[in-house]
């Protein structure tokens, strides 16, 4: 069987350098808000390319947050997308506001931006744009319709960390960006984990507050905040594994051109010229999911959805839905991920390949 992430050979790759980062958070005593936050956070706002990042205790939250400290308020209006995963609609509803979706480019699955401002009115505060299985929005457009209308951008890069819209690293353009560090992510901490990025000084400051029940001193409070802090053994697995993201996302680049050149028979997702991606997954499209998923089952190789069922359609949303979201619905009938991930051997990749070339569309 070929799973869809292999956890296993990742950490063996990495074992020496894993249980020294682990023995050296157990060796200081200190397990919250120590060292090893500190160094990871200076060294990913470096890597991303902004003067902050605020470490906390998931990307769900990442959100939230910087809805929150951008002030973002109970009835407040925040645009995403129609296709996403459901934590993007959790965090927005955590900061109290309601969330408004845009129907998506069927190629991609990215929010279209063209469609965005029939959405915007008198109570629309921020847009989150998701830079969905690795890839960047526009984000430059959908700046001029925040500028134009005077709304804050949170950037939802969970699945982007080290994407590059336009010579810049995702999570540098807005005035805020929350990655997730679940362990399927690109950069994947060994539990849940996320980072806030940021080169406002003043949210900086209300973020570390925020995260520490809004403590600014010891018991000193200033507002009420939450407890949403990444810890020190997260923290320090995270500092070795960004020292090997660049090079994990370029295999995974390999890879997924490879995938595109050699798939026949399925339909992949269009890449944008703007950007470089760093295929978190690898989504292709068939009239024939169910047997597809079966046929590869069969085969000995995993996949999964992402995302199966439209934001709007589920039961759990439950405000505006009086858009027209026809290429989302197309979109999330026909998707299936296949595997993508470092740790893959070239006969793996060719054997994923082959199989899929054989499968009877």
């Amino acid at each position: 069987m070929i799973p869809f992430v292999d956890f296993k050979t990742q950490y063996s790759n990495l074992k020496g350098e894993i249980d020294e980062a682990v023995h050296r958070v157990l060796d200081s005593g200190w397990y919250i808000l120590g060292n090893e936050v500190k160094a990871f956070e200076q060294e990913f706002a470096s890597y991303i390319g902004t003067k902050y990042c605020i470490g906390v205790a998931s990307g769900t939250e990442a959100i939230a947050l910087s809805l929150m400290a951008l002030g973002i308020h109970p009835g407040d209006e925040v645009i995403t997308t129609d296709i996403t995963a459901y934590p993007t609609i959790t965090a927005i509803a955590q900061s109290g506001a309601v969330p408004v979706l845009v129907d998506v480019h069927k190629e991609d699955g990215l929010i279209d931006v063209s469609k965005i401002e029939q959405y915007i009115t008198p109570k629309t505060k921020a847009i989150v744009p998701v830079h969905l299985y690795g890839q960047s929005c526009d984000i430059d457009a959908i700046k001029l319709i925040a500028d134009k209308h005077n709304l804050t951008i949170v950037e939802d890069c969970a699945q982007a960390a080290g994407a590059v819209y336009k010579e810049k690293k995702v999570g540098s353009i807005g005035s805020c960006a929350a990655f997730s560090f679940y362990p399927t992510k690109n950069l994947g901490a060994y539990g849940d984990g996320g980072a806030i990025t940021t080169d406002s000084d003043e949210i900086y400051n209300q973020l570390i507050a925020m995260r520490n029940y809004g403590q600014t001193s010891r018991y000193t409070h200033d507002s009420i905040g939450i407890n949403s802090r990444l810890d020190e053994m997260q923290a320090a697995i995270l500092r070795v594994k960004l020292s090997h993201l660049d090079k994990d996302n370029n295999i995974r680049r390999n890879i997924a051109q490879k995938y595109k050149g050699e798939l026949i028979g399925v339909e992949t997702l269009s890449e944008r010229s703007y950007g470089e991606g760093v295929y978190h997954l690898f989504v292709i499209k068939t009239d024939k999911r169910d047997q597809f998923m079966e046929y590869m089952e069969e085969n000995g190789i995993k996949t999964l959805i992402h995302f199966p069922i439209p934001i709007h359609e589920q039961k759990a949303f439950v405000w505006k839905k009086d858009g027209e979201y026809t290429n989302a619905i197309e979109f999330a009938d026909r998707i299936v991920s296949i595997p993508i991930y470092p740790e893959l051997k070239d006969e793996q990749v060719e054997y994923i390949i082959s199989t899929i070339n054989n499968f009877d569309n």
